[in-house]
């Protein structure tokens, strides 16, 4: 069986009614099992596009999407809904808790969509809380809790139903840097051990440059794309990763 978890056929999305906005222009990318990327690009450049249709958030216009082999590009609503609880974990900005919700019931709610009993849920939502440092803290509610908790209790409900692929969008954005430290080796940790796919878009470069892969998105396009080997990432041409358009030589 194929390692190839996504594939992406001439993606595109466009926007608009009357003008045209082309937000992403058949993109032809392959994501295999435990790979740990980076998507980086100026701002509007069609990053967060890219992951709203690798999460299942949205449908493109043209092309096809490939998870685990199967053609989703046109799913149901309904089909869509259930693939992204089956195997899709979501970590945001914005971490998007349910404030009269505790950190516990927040990190239960995937679980419970999935039909897990409340025990079970209960019981590996204070799991992921504890490895994510939080196991004094599962009845504080969101007002209770710094940027920094709030953003692990998302990740801890990212990866509580042990989605096939994490999706990360700017989810250290709002971070200082030891946390954001913090929550990379986390995510780092989960990749080494249980061969877990982590797709991230970030404007970090610090960030991106401790992932594996590196895929740049520029003007609905990719236009690079890196790969890490023992002595550093390295390409066969120019590469532009600067936002300045300064471009690095990475061999």
């Amino acid at each position: 069986m194929s390692d190839d978890i996504i594939v992406l056929k001439e993606l595109s999305k466009i926007y608009g009614n009357g003008v045209e906005v082309i937000a992403l222009n058949k993109v032809s990318l392959t994501i295999k099992a435990g790979e740990f990327v980076s998507i980086v690009g100026p701002s509007g450049s069609g990053k967060s596009t890219l992951l709203n249709l690798i999460g299942l958030l949205d449908t493109p216009t043209n092309g096809q999407i490939l998870l685990k082999g199967i053609d989703v590009s046109r799913a149901s609503p309904d089909e869509r809904a259930r693939l992204r609880n089956r195997e899709l974990g979501f970590v945001f900005q914005y971490h998007h808790l349910i404030p009269e919700f505790s950190a516990l019931e927040n990190v239960m709610i995937p679980m419970l969509i999935a039909g897990k009993s409340k025990s079970e849920a209960r019981e590996r939502a204070s799991e992921y809380l504890k490895a994510v440092g939080l196991e004094d803290r599962l009845k504080s509610r969101p007002n209770q809790l710094s940027g920094g908790q709030n953003q692990r209790v998302a990740v801890a409900r990212a990866l509580v139903n042990h989605p096939s692929i994490v999706i990360g969008d700017e989810l250290t954005g709002n971070l200082d840097t030891k946390t954001s430290d913090m929550i990379y080796e986390l995510l780092r940790d989960l990749n080494r051990k249980i061969n877990q796919t982590f797709i991230l878009v970030t404007h970090d470069m610090t960030l991106a440059e401790k992932t594996d892969r590196i895929l740049r998105i520029v003007d609905g396009k990719l236009v690079c794309e890196l790969l890490r080997q023992d002595d550093g990432f390295r390409t066969t041409e120019l590469c532009d990763l600067g936002e300045d358009g300064g471009k690095i030589n990475l061999k």
